[in-house]
């Protein structure tokens, strides 16, 4: 595919989103229906797409409009290229621009420079006072990848090598022991020797500082509430001598886990609602909770456009019955540890609040935020001890 005929998929794939469409779905959809499309062609649809959803609205103000070729036509703006040169209507290429298009278009407001909607912006500020903007800013670009070391595996010097040979260059986040930067190859991660074998995992480094900074003795039994996929678990299993379980309201986020956790050496045992309860109480529980992601709109960023206050107010309910429920489980003493991938006041330091107004016999030990940064998404960790 030419340049200007990815373009012109990525119209195609941004409009087939206005009904809802997720954008995995449309590009999934796209790619089934163009077989001549190669992997190059098909990350370069995806960046094109996943670039102007982290900028929509300062791409709609630039294009002249909402639709996929009007916000293409914003993004090429912003990214300093000819429009002309890729509207040519030649061979796959978007049809030439009318006069109305180019006649359309204007410089996004500040309060479109931030690609935020406004009341969400309101809430940016209430949380992160002067960083509020330095945050908005940064989800506007493309997050980074990063590798998390199994230190039960090869030492982090020979990994960096393994990796290295098979076209993936890291280097090392500071301050995050074990935290790879991916700068260079991050789509050659998944077929690399290290991957398969179990050296490292996908895993962003502000998620990987939280879990390090975990006070879990040798062998406590520990119970990652709200696993989904088992990061965070085989996180810890990697650091610590313990016991781990894994649960989650929907198990079948939780299917990859044995296999995930075979190949980093490690033995987690998944448990549903009834068996949680019988192998309570634990010395540790975890509740990596549904939120709003807004550390994280790099990585999904149509979630920012689709969140409501409605949903936001949804979402903060739905913390404070899974806190209410896993501090049940948790023995005397023991810790409940609590994290969102959130900026947002309302998921965060508020939500430990009100719990602890609820429950008087609990203690904060610790609490943590790591900014949305060029080696980490925005993220916050709470943890609190049983008296």
């Amino acid at each position: 595919m030419t340049p200007a005929a990815r373009v012109q998929a990525a119209i195609e794939v941004l409009d087939a989103m206005t009904g809802w469409l997720a954008a995995e779905q449309a590009l999934t959809r796209w790619a089934r229906g163009a077989r001549y499309a190669g992997s190059k062609d098909r990350a370069a649809v995806r960046d094109h797409v996943f670039s102007v959803l982290r900028t929509r609205r300062s791409c709609a103000a630039l294009g002249g409009g909402e639709t996929g070729r009007a916000l293409l036509l914003g993004h090429l703006r912003a990214e300093g290229a000819d429009p002309e040169a890729i509207f040519t209507g030649e061979g796959h290429a978007p049809t030439p621009l009318t006069a109305d298009e180019r006649a359309a278009g204007r410089a996004p407001t500040p309060e479109e420079a931030r690609d935020l909607p406004d009341w969400l912006w309101e809430r940016f500020e209430t949380a992160l006072g002067a960083q509020a903007d330095a945050a908005a800013q940064a989800l506007r670009h493309r997050a980074p990848v990063c590798l998390r070391h199994n230190p039960r595996m090869k030492p982090l010097s020979q990994v960096i090598e393994i990796l290295l040979k098979d076209g993936v260059a890291t280097i090392p986040v500071a301050q995050v022991d074990g935290a790879l930067h991916v700068t260079e190859g991050a789509r050659r991660v998944a077929q690399s020797d290290a991957f398969r074998e179990g050296h490292v995992e996908l895993q962003d480094a502000s998620s990987q500082a939280a879990m390090a900074a975990l006070p879990v003795p040798d062998g406590a039994r520990v119970l990652d509430f709200c696993a989904g996929g088992g990061g965070k678990v085989l996180a810890l299993a990697a650091w610590h001598e313990g016991t781990w379980f894994a649960h989650d309201a929907a198990p079948d986020r939780m299917r990859d886990l044995p296999a995930r956790a075979a190949r980093a050496g490690a033995e987690v045992t998944l448990l549903d609602a009834e068996a949680v309860a019988s192998a309570a109480p634990f010395d540790l529980v975890l509740c990596d909770v549904p939120c709003s992601g807004s550390g994280t709109w790099r990585r999904a960023p149509e979630a920012k456009w689709a969140l409501t206050p409605e949903r936001l107010h949804a979402l903060c309910y739905t913390q404070r019955e899974i806190l209410e429920q896993a501090q049940a489980f948790v023995r005397p003493k023991g810790l409940l540890v609590y994290t969102t991938c959130s900026v947002l006041a309302e998921e965060n330091a508020a939500q430990i609040e009100g719990f602890q107004a609820a429950h008087p016999g609990w203690t904060r030990e610790d609490t943590r935020r790591w900014p949305v940064s060029d080696t980490g998404d925005g993220f916050y960790l709470a943890t609190l001890r049983k008296g």
